[in-house]
């Protein structure tokens, strides 16, 4: 065959304007709430829930899944949405920062403690990491300041040097868990690694 057949040099196809989306049809709950929508089947999850339910606590920042403020909460895990695709959203349960205050529109225990310890700059990084702290909390188990370094880990904040987001962090599961006793331990513990800090 010759090489004028095939390839760069070959017959022209038609050509096409721009490119034809396909979409499907996908039904979920978001914040429990049951959805039915059609997305573009390229379309991140994070797009999916700003662009057709205003959900803008999902914020757009590094969009390749390493800064964590797009965090949501699915079927009770944790995932970055900018690389999760809206059509895996399919008979999900997904939760963002909107669905966590009460229906009288008072905060949760974490937002009520993000705002006690004064963990929020500039708020762009904030949704992500109460989207991740409301999974930790929800475990129910006790941990200590280097163990929530890791669990937080993949959040990204420019503002802040993390210490009072892990001590909202901390509060938060402490109040919620019954670990009310072991929070003046704790903040002894982050006064002591401040004091190493510095040395």
């Amino acid at each position: 065959m010759h090489s004028r057949e095939y390839g760069p040099y070959g017959p022209k196809p038609e050509e096409k304007l721009h490119y034809e989306p396909q979409y499907k049809v996908i039904k979920c709950r978001i914040n429990g709430i049951r959805v039915t929508k059609m997305v573009d089947v390229r379309a991140s999850l994070t797009d999916f829930l700003r662009n057709e339910f205003a959900l803008t606590s999902v914020k757009k920042g590094c969009e390749v899944g390493e800064c964590g403020a797009c965090a949501v909460i699915i079927d009770g895990e944790t995932f970055n949405s900018c690389i999760y695709l809206a059509i895996w959203a399919e008979g999900k349960d997904i939760w963002t920062t909107e669905g966590l205050t009460a229906s009288d529109g008072s905060l949760s225990i974490i937002q009520q403690a993000f705002v006690d310890e004064a963990a929020v700059q500039c708020g762009f990084c904030t949704p992500g990491f109460i989207v991740s702290a409301t999974e930790i909390i929800a475990r129910g188990k006790y941990y200590t300041i280097d163990e929530l370094r890791k669990e937080l880990a993949n959040h990204m904040c420019r503002c802040t040097g993390y210490e009072n987001i892990l001590l909202a962090v901390q509060k938060a599961n402490n109040i919620e868990n019954g670990f009310e006793q072991l929070e003046e331990h704790v903040v002894n513990q982050i006064k002591e690694e401040d004091k190493k800090d510095y040395m």
